[in-house]
C-alpha cells in the first residue's frame, strides 16, 4: 500500500482486533435506497436502523408515530436542558452494535438522542470522538467510539467506512469497521490528507478538478480548487453555483427554485442512463501535487425522494447550489463510490476509490495506536486539552446543535420538495418535563411552520456545541408534519 495505507499497516505489533459491523440487508431511506446498520437500543433492547455520520459524535434514534419506541433507565444528565425545541430529547442508555448473537459491541450509559424529525427517517450513529458536553467542560460525556477505545476494544481512535449502494453487483453493502479497514474494499492510493484546523470542518479535501465523460465525449466542469467537507450524514453534493451551472448544461438539469432541488423527470432519467457518464472528481490537499480520482457513474446521481418528503415518489439529482465556501460538501452520494479511512490519533484521512472486484475476500486491516505521548487526539479526562481544541469540539445545544455538527447547518426556509403529506397533522407532540424516558406522543410535531426537503448549509465556520452559554450561532430545524421511522421490535 501506499500514503496513508502504508503508514497504517501493522509491523509485527500486537493488536486488538478492529470491530467490522456488518450492514444491514436492506436498503432504507426516503431521499434514496441507503444501505443501513442495526442498533440495539435501551433495556430491553429494541432494534433500530441507523445511517452513519463521519460528523457526528452521537447516536440518535428516530421516535415512531406508531409501534412507540420507549428507551427506558435514561438518567437526567447533569445540569443538561432535557428537551430544546420540541424535536429531541438527550439520555444515558445501552447502545448495542449489530442484531443479537452478532457479537457487535455493548457499551452501557452511552449518550442517547431520541429525534422527532422528518428531515430523518432513520437514525444516526456517529463515528467523530468529540466528547459530549451537557452543561461545563469538566464533566464531558464521551463519544461511543471513544469509548470502545478507552475499554481496549479496538485498537486505537480510528475507523473506515463505504456508503455502499444498490446499483453495482445486485448490491454492494455499506463497509463499517472500527478501529481499522478492509483493504478488499478499495484502491490504494498515495495521497494523505491532514485534518483541518477547523475541528468541525476536520474531514476537508481540496476539489481540483471536476470532468464528465460519455460516449468518448468528456467536458470539464471545474479546474478551480475547491475545498469540500465529507459528510455522510446527508445525502447531497453541495458545489458553487458555476459548477452547478456546467452540472445542468452537462447533464441537461433544471434547477427547481421552488423545492431548492434538481428533479429529474422519467424521460430525463432514460435519456441520462443511456448516456451512462461518468462524473470523476479529483481529490488533493494543498500541500502537495498528488491527487486522487474518484469516478461516480450516472447512477450514483439516480436518487428517488419519497413520501413524506414528496407525495410521489419523484427522481432528482443530489447536487445543490452552494451560497458561499463554507457550505461545499461531498455528502453520501459521493462515498457510494468512495472509501473513507479517518484516523484520530494522527490527525490524518485518506479517501480512495471502492474496489468492485468480488472475487476478493474480505481482508480486516487493525490501525495502530500512538504511543500515548504521541497521540493527538484529546482526552475526555483532561478539561485543558478540551477547552483547548476549538469550540467545536464541544457538543450541543441539545440536539438543535448538534445538528449542527454534522453540517445540516441551517436549512432552507424555502420548501424542497412538497410540503404537504396525505395526512396533515399539527397536534404538539413530545415535552420537556423530563428525560427520564424517551417515548412517542400520539401525535407527532409539527416543529416550526416551515417545509422543505433538502438542507441548505450555513455558511459558518467555528460552531458551538455547548448545552449552555452558545455563542456562536443556532441552527433551525426545518418544518415537519410527519415522522416517518424505521423501526423494528
Amino acid at each position: 500500500m501506499a500514503g496513508l495505507n502504508r503508514l497504517l499497516e501493522p509491523r509485527g505489533l500486537s493488536l486488538t482486533a478492529p470491530i467490522v459491523i456488518p450492514a444491514n440487508q436492506d436498503f432504507d431511506g426516503n431521499d434514496g435506497p441507503w444501505s443501513s446498520f442495526v442498533l440495539r437500543v435501551g433495556t430491553p433492547a429494541q432494534t433500530v436502523k441507523v445511517t452513519i455520520s463521519t460528523a457526528g459524535s452521537q447516536t440518535w434514534v428516530v421516535l415512531p408515530e406508531v409501534a412507540p419506541l420507549s428507551i427506558r433507565q435514561i438518567a437526567q444528565p447533569q445540569g443538561a436542558a432535557s428537551f430544546i425545541g420540541n424535536n429531541g430529547e438527550f439520555g444515558y442508555d445501552t447502545v448495542r452494535l449489530g442484531w443479537q448473537g452478532s457479537g457487535g459491541p455493548s457499551l452501557d450509559q452511552q449518550v442517547l438522542a431520541g429525534i422527532v424529525t422528518k428531515q430523518f427517517f432513520l437514525g444516526v450513529f456517529g463515528l467523530n470522538p468529540r466528547p459530549t458536553n451537557f452543561s461545563n467542560f469538566s464533566d464531558p460525556s464521551p463519544s461511543y467510539i471513544s469509548n470502545l477505545k478507552e475499554k481496549s476494544l479496538i485498537p486505537s481512535l480510528s475507523w473506515s467506512y463505504a456508503a455502499g449502494n444498490r446499483y453495482r453487483l445486485n448490491k454492494v453493502l455499506g463497509s463499517l469497521t472500527l478501529g481499522g479497514y478492509d483493504s478488499s474494499r478499495f484502491v490504494p492510493n498515495n495521497v494523505s490528507f491532514t485534518f483541518n484546523e477547523i475541528d468541525s470542518r476536520d474531514l476537508t479535501v481540496v476539489i481540483k478538478g471536476i470532468s464528465v465523460a460519455a460516449g468518448g465525449i468528456s467536458m470539464l466542469l471545474s479546474t478551480s480548487s475547491i475545498a469540500a467537507y465529507v459528510d455522510s450524514t446527508i445525502s447531497f453534493i453541495y458545489l458553487p453555483m458555476a459548477v452547478c451551472k456546467k452540472f445542468e448544461a452537462a447533464f441537461e438539469l433544471t434547477w427547481n427554485d421552488e423545492v431548492q432541488a434538481y428533479l429529474v423527470n422519467d424521460t430525463l432519467n432514460d435519456s441520462l442512463k443511456a448516456q451512462n457518464a461518468t462524473v470523476v472528481f479529483e481529490l488533493g490537499n494543498w500541500e502537495t501535487d498528488q491527487t486522487v480520482n474518484i469516478s461516480l457513474p450516472y447512477a450514483a446521481f439516480d436518487l428517488i425522494a419519497e413520501y413524506p418528503l414528496m407525495p410521489n415518489r419523484t427522481r432528482y439529482f443530489p447536487l445543490v447550489r452552494a451560497t458561499n465556501d463554507t457550505q461545499y460538501t461531498l455528502g453520501r452520494a459521493f462515498l457510494q463510490e468512495a472509501y473513507l479511512i479517518a484516523d484520530y490519533e494522527r490527525s490524518t484521512f485518506s479517501i480512495s476509490q471502492c474496489n468492485w472486484d468480488r472475487s476478493l475476500a474480505q481482508s480486516i486491516v487493525a490501525i495502530p495506536p500512538l504511543p500515548r505521548l504521541e497521540a493527538k487526539h484529546p482526552s475526555h479526562s483532561s478539561t485543558a486539552a478540551i477547552a483547548g481544541i476549538v469550540v467545536g469540539t464541544i457538543i450541543c445545544l441539545g440536539f438543535l446543535l448538534f445538528i449542527s455538527s454534522i453540517s445540516i447547518r441551517r436549512f432552507s426556509s424555502r420548501k424542497i420538495f412538497s410540503d404537504r403529506s396525505p395526512q396533515e397533522v399539527t397536534e404538539p407532540g413530545m415535552n420537556d418535563e423530563t428525560l427520564a424516558e424517551l417515548s412517542v406522543p400520539s401525535v407527532m410535531q409539527e416543529l416550526d411552520g416551515r417545509k422543505y426537503f433538502g438542507p441548505e448549509l450555513d455558511g459558518v465556520e467555528h460552531i458551538g456545541y455547548e448545552l449552555d452559554g452558545l455563542h456562536n450561532w443556532i441552527p433551525e430545524l426545518p418544518a415537519r408534519e410527519e415522522v416517518a421511522s424505521e423501526t423494528h421490535a
